[in-house]
C-alpha cells in the first residue's frame, strides 16, 4: 500500500493558480505550477489547511456517500464528539443518537464513549512510564504524521494507545455481532468524521495493518440529513449514551488532557501553535509536564473543515451540553480492549530529505544555498513555491528551474535586451 495517499484532494478545474493555499499548508506540499495547484502527496499531512482557505473550493476532502454503506446488512454510527456541537438548543444527546437510528443506522457506538476508556488507560500508562515524559497525544492524526516528517527526535514521546474511534469501532463490530449473529463483514461501522486526517487514518492507518473502520462519512453531510429526524426523536425515551462530561469534552481543545485528571499538562491548537509547540519541545524548553494535548484544527475536533459550526461557538455549546451529565458513564472494570494499543510504531519518514543518503542530502543542501544566495528572498510565491528556500530545494530536486522565480526572470530578460542591442 502506498504510505504516502492521503484524502485531501485538488479539483483542477477550479482551481484558479492563485498562492493562497501554498502560503498556509505548514508542510509546505503545494507547489503551483502551470497555472493549477498541485499537492506533493509525501509532504502533505491532511490537516485540510489548504481547504480551509482555498476560496475557489478547488481543494476537497474524499470521504465515503450514504450509498456506500448501503452494502452492509448491518450499519453501526460511530459518532465523534464534536458532533454535538453542532446542533442549537442541544439538551440531550440521546435526541441525536436516537435520530442517527431513525435516520436508516441499526445502532450507535459514542466515540466519547470510547474516549473515557482511552483516558482511563492513558491515566494508567503515563503513571507507569515516568521516563516517557511529557507524552504526546496521538488521537489527532496529523499530529502523528507531523511529528513523523518533522520531528523525528519527539517520536519516542508518542503515546501509543489507539484514538478513540478506533477502540470505538472495535467495540461496535463485537457488540454488533453478538446481538445479530452475522459475520463481523456483514457489519458495517461508519464513522461520523470531523476532519479529512480522521478519513485517512481510517483507510491508511499508520499503527495497525487494518482498520476496524467499513467507511467514513462527513459531519457536514450528515448533518442536512439528520435534522428533520432529531425533530421526531426529541420526545422519545430510549437512553443509548454511554458517556459522560469526559468523554463529550473530547470534542473540544483541553478535554483530552482534561480527562487524565492532572493539572501537569499543556494543550494547544492551531497547526502554527502545535508547530511551535513541538520546536520548543524538540529544544528542551517545555520540561516538567505529564501531557501534551495537541490539535491541528482550532479550537479542537470541533475546528475540522468536515464540521458546520464555527468551531468555537461549538465548543460554547458542548460545554453547556455536558454542565449536567456525570464525570464519566464508560469504565473499563476489568475488561480486555483489543487493540487497545499500537500494533507498529512510528518510524522516521524523511520525505524532506534532499538525497537518498547522508552525503548526497548535505551535497544538495549546499547547492539550495548557493541559489538562495541569486533569489530575491521576497518569499513571494510568484515562482509557484511558498519560499525562495522551497524554489531552491524544489530546484535540487529537478522539479523546478531558477527562471521559475520572476525576478531572476525579469534579470534574465533585461540582460538578454541589452545584449540585442548592443549587436
Amino acid at each position: 500500500m502506498d504510505k504516502f495517499l492521503n484524502s485531501v484532494r485538488l479539483d483542477s478545474d477550479l482551481c484558479k493558480g492563485c498562492i493562497n493555499c501554498i502560503k498556509r499548508c505548514p508542510t509546505q506540499a503545494i507547489r503551483v505550477r502551470n497555472g493549477k495547484a498541485h499537492i506533493i502527496a509525501p509532504f502533505c499531512i491532511d490537516c485540510g489547511e489548504c481547504i480551509r482557505v482555498c476560496s475557489h473550493h478547488a481543494k476537497k476532502a474524499d470521504y465515503d456517500s450514504f450509498e456506500d454503506i448501503e452494502k452492509f446488512k448491518y450499519k453501526v454510527a460511530l459518532p465523534a464528539p464534536s458532533f454535538y456541537g453542532q446542533f442549537n438548543n442541544l439538551h440531550d444527546t440521546d435526541i441525536v443518537l436516537r435520530a442517527l437510528i431513525s435516520m436508516g443506522f441499526d445502532d450507535v457506538y459514542e466515540v466519547s464513549a470510547a474516549a473515557e476508556l482511552v483516558s482511563e488507560m492513558s491515566r494508567e500508562y503515563i503513571n507507569n512510564h515516568p521516563y516517557g515524559k511529557p507524552f504526546i497525544s496521538t488521537a489527532c492524526p496529523t499530529i502523528v504524521k507531523l511529528i513523523r516528517v518533522r520531528f523525528p527526535n519527539l517520536i519516542e514521546h508518542l503515546l501509543p494507545i489507539s484514538a478513540p474511534v478506533d477502540i470505538a469501532a472495535e467495540l461496535a463490530r463485537k457488540k454488533a455481532v453478538k446481538k445479530t449473529g452475522l459475520a463481523p463483514e456483514d457489519i458495517g461501522i461508519v464513522f461520523i468524521s470531523p476532519c479529512p486526517a480522521k478519513v485517512s487514518a481510517v483507510r491508511f492507518p499508520l499503527t495497525s495493518e487494518k482498520s476496524q473502520i467499513d467507511a467514513v462519512l462527513a459531519i457536514k453531510e450528515v448533518y442536512t440529513r439528520i435534522l428533520p429526524f432529531m425533530k421526531e426523536t426529541a420526545n422519545g425515551s430510549e437512553e443509548l449514551s454511554m458517556s459522560g462530561k469526559i468523554g463529550i469534552s473530547w470534542g473540544a481543545s483541553g478535554g483530552e488532557a482534561g480527562g487524565l485528571l492532572t493539572d501537569s499538562f499543556l494543550a494547544a491548537d492551531g497547526i502554527e501553535n502545535v508547530i511551535n509547540v513541538l520546536e520548543d519541545l524538540e529544544d528542551q524548553k517545555i520540561t516538567q509536564l505529564d501531557f501534551i494535548e495537541l490539535n491541528a484544527c482550532s479550537g479542537g475536533c470541533v475546528g475540522g473543515v468536515l464540521q458546520v459550526e464555527n468551531p468555537y461557538v461549538a465548543k460554547s455549546k458542548l460545554k453547556k451540553l455536558r454542565k449536567y451529565m456525570p464525570v464519566a458513564k464508560s469504565h473499563i472494570e476489568g475488561q480486555v480492549i483489543d487493540g487497545a494499543f499500537w500494533e507498529n510504531e512510528i518510524e522516521y519518514l524523511p520525505v524532506f530529505r534532499l538525497g537518498s543518503d547522508l552525503m548526497e542530502s548535505l551535497a544538495k543542501m549546499e547547492k539550495a544555498d548557493e541559489i538562495i544566495k541569486r533569489l530575491p528572498g521576497l518569499d513571494c510565491g510568484s515562482c509557484g513555491a511558498p519560499t525562495c528556500k522551497a524554489l531552491a530545494e524544489d530546484i535540487v530536486r529537478g522539479v523546478a528551474n531558477e527562471k521559475d522565480c520572476v525576478h531572476l526572470l525579469r534579470d534574465y530578460i533585461h540582460k538578454m535586451t541589452d545584449d540585442l542591442k548592443g549587436l
